[in-house]
């Protein structure tokens, strides 16, 4: 069975060198093709309109591509920049295959300081805060924090602590996010790295008062629900998202305003050796790097 699978899709043996005649999945009508489509995820209908034209030609069907979009890609193709309005007349006229691909890529708002993207595969809204966009405690204060620069920060960028007594970082975000749940996460780093002949190097010089009190994480949303976890810091010499907390958005359309902060406040000891680089906010469950979760306590309106 396999191998008459692999002869209709890529054409073996007498399959291959039928008489020009013979009827082949190439002829497979497209609306036919289309409904197959609608089925897959993105990456697997390019991989699919590789094979032969009928899917080819299926797979710049609007009607396939619109599927796929958020309920809200109207709204979301609003803060792609460009070209004034004529850049807006020529996003009003692109088709719905080339809208995914623009809101794939980063789309940044906010002086660069914010940035959402589809996640390729289901099409589901990702979105990046950078740790300019956070309100950090003594973050002028070059005796406490600096700004590092790196490429291992999709913002370039990312907030070193070397000591302080009072560690607190709070931000805010007021977005239509599409219906569905999403959470929060803090990306930290614990260490400074760099790279040292053409390797990466962790120093662990600063590193300290993260066993002593966990970090307290907090979320808030504007209708009601909360969200609180609190756990150690102890995984140094890589980066690790640390779970704030879940939401609902569940009002298409409507903009939910989020609040959330990390902190470690107890003024007995000093506390560093810290890198902040960003607040990610994802669809549940989608985990592209290592998360850790602390005690939870959520309560939802």
């Amino acid at each position: 069975m396999g191998a008459g699978v692999s002869s209709l899709f890529f054409g073996t043996g007498a399959a291959a060198t039928a008489a020009p005649g013979a009827t082949g999945m190439g002829d497979l009508p497209e609306l036919c093709a289309a409904e197959v489509l609608l089925r897959l995820d993105a990456p697997e209908i390019c991989a699919l309109a590789r094979l032969n034209r009928a899917f080819r030609g299926a797979a710049g069907a609007d009607f396939v591509w619109e599927a796929k979009l958020p309920e809200n890609y109207r709204h979301l193709i609003g803060y792609v920049e460009g070209g004034g309005e004529e850049g807006r007349r020529r996003r009003r006229r692109a088709g719905k295959k080339e809208i995914y691909a623009r809101l794939s890529r980063p789309v940044t708002f906010d002086d660069g300081t914010k940035e959402f993207w589809l996640e390729k595969s289901k099409g589901r809204v990702c979105m990046a805060l950078s740790s300019k966009a956070l309100v950090i405690t003594g973050i002028d204060d070059r005796r406490y924090w600096t700004h590092m620069p790196t490429t291992e920060s999709r913002f370039q960028s990312v907030a070193y602590l070397q000591q302080i007594w009072w560690f607190e970082v709070v931000g805010e975000l007021d977005f239509s996010f599409p219906v569905g749940t999403y959470s929060l996460y803090f990306r930290i780093h614990l260490g400074k790295f760099s790279k040292r002949f053409g390797r990466r190097v962790c120093s662990s010089e600063h590193i300290h008062g993260w066993d002593k009190k966990p970090v307290r994480f907090q979320l808030s949303t504007s209708d009601g629900q909360n969200a609180l976890s609190q756990c150690y810091l102890d995984e140094p010499g890589s980066w690790v998202l640390y779970h704030a907390g879940d939401f609902v958005a569940s009002k298409p359309g409507e903009a939910l305003k989020l609040k959330f902060s990390m902190a470690q406040i107890d003024c007995t000891h000093t506390k560093g050796g810290l890198c902040v680089d960003s607040v990610l906010v994802y669809p549940k469950g989608f985990r592209p790097e290592k998360v850790v979760t602390g005690r939870v306590s959520e309560m939802r309106s």
